[in-house]
């Protein structure tokens, strides 16, 4: 067997050295796998939350489009958020009758 030059074996020694300490710096360091590792599930939480808000402001457009477009969505919501009655229309309030006689 041919021996191998002295320069060579080190350059292969300072090679694999290099090699051994970047491997370790990302396998067993802070900076390594474990921060790929908890950047993948934060992206992953994050993806869901974006998912959910997309969600609600396709329902949001729904409803704005509906009160743009559609009097019946605008009634609705002016009838049960304001209290709004119809010109032809009367208001009755139902008072339960133990409220009606209790003004302590």
């Amino acid at each position: 067997m041919a021996k191998r030059p002295l320069s060579l074996q080190l350059s292969v020694l300072g090679l694999l050295g290099l090699l051994v300490l970047l491997q370790g710096r990302l396998w067993f360091t802070d900076e390594g796998w474990p921060e790929v590792t908890r950047l993948r599930s934060s992206v992953a939480e994050q993806q869901a939350e974006i998912e959910k808000l997309q969600e609600r402001n396709a329902r949001l457009k729904a409803e704005v489009n509906d009160l743009k477009e559609g009097f019946s969505a605008l009634e609705e919501r002016a009838r049960s958020d304001l209290g709004m009655v119809g010109p032809e229309e009367s208001f009755y309030l139902f008072v339960p009758a133990d409220a009606a006689g209790s003004s302590d």
